[in-house]
């Protein structure tokens, strides 16, 4: 249960608190663009099972390698695709927190 409390509130807290912090005019938009890394998880589409709760989902699935973290981060370092970069590093963040967990 804590586990769950912790990796879904970091994927929704960690975006919103950055937002509110250094996007104050604009929070709404880039809280909803940041959340909007959530869309990575379609590649566990890919996976049998779709859902396997005692799977690590870094390394596993293909938007969840380290080759993509670097990619993410690339996105995060320019300023048209920074909330784009830092939601899906985000969302890294948080399934490498998940995997802690196990």
């Amino acid at each position: 249960m804590l586990q769950t409390v912790v990796h879904y509130g970091c994927h929704l807290l960690i975006p919103l608190f950055i937002a509110l912090v250094w996007y104050k005019s604009n929070w709404k938009i880039a809280f909803l663009i940041m959340f909007s890394g959530m869309w990575i998880d379609i590649d566990h589409l890919l996976a049998t099972p779709v859902f396997d709760p005692n799977r690590c989902s870094i390394n596993f699935h293909p938007l969840h390698t380290y080759y993509a973290l670097a990619v993410y981060i690339i996105l995060a370092l320019f300023k048209k695709t920074r909330l784009i970069g830092l939601g899906l590093v985000i969302h890294l963040v948080a399934d490498t927190i998940d995997c802690l967990f196990m």
